[in-house]
């Protein structure tokens, strides 16, 4: 188990991303029910399969050496998944909407911070990304305004974890 204040703190971190017009065009949705990571993990698996099936062969044998496939266990078994929204625009009174700025470049700051926060508490990440995501907003509930940019899974590394051998740029 991973404490949820561990969680908060390392969102309450990445809260202070530098943003676009200060428009702060992220949210991030902290997920521990293991009833809904069952969902997500389904929905997640199913996107991936058609990946799988249709992705180029170049992309495949990318992927090929990370050994990883459309079966997503981790998404049921880690502590926590946090998935990250991109606001695309903000929605005022009667629905007037305005203009967000740099809204990729902004999450992925505050993504990045989410990370090395999380890294820094001695807790291991993995970026998911399945495409389609749009049962994550759904799942979770979010409005129309938002997209999802990604889902993180959290915790604390098995005993027995495998990391694939990749090396870093100096």
């Amino acid at each position: 188990p991973v404490p949820r204040n561990i969680i908060l703190t390392a969102i309450e971190a990445a809260g202070s991303a530098p943003s676009g017009a200060h428009r702060q065009p992220w949210h991030f949705v902290a997920v521990s029910d293991p009833l809904v990571k069952r969902q997500i993990r389904a929905e997640a698996e199913r996107a991936e399969q058609e990946f799988y099936r249709s992705a180029p062969k170049e992309w495949l044998e990318a992927l090929e050496p990370l050994g990883t496939d459309e079966h997503k266990p981790y998404l049921e078994t880690a502590p926590w998944l946090i998935a990250v929204f991109a606001e695309r625009f903000k929605l005022g009174e009667n629905d007037v909407r305005s203009t967000n700025y740099y809204v990729q470049e902004s999450v992925g700051i505050a993504t990045g911070l989410l990370i090395a926060v999380l890294h820094h508490a001695g807790l291991a990440t993995l970026t998911h990304t399945p495409s389609p995501m749009g049962f994550l907003s759904q799942l979770l509930g979010r409005p129309s305004n938002e997209r999802a940019f990604l889902l993180l899974v959290v915790g604390y590394p098995a005993p027995d974890a495998r990391v694939p051998d990749i090396r870093r740029k100096p």
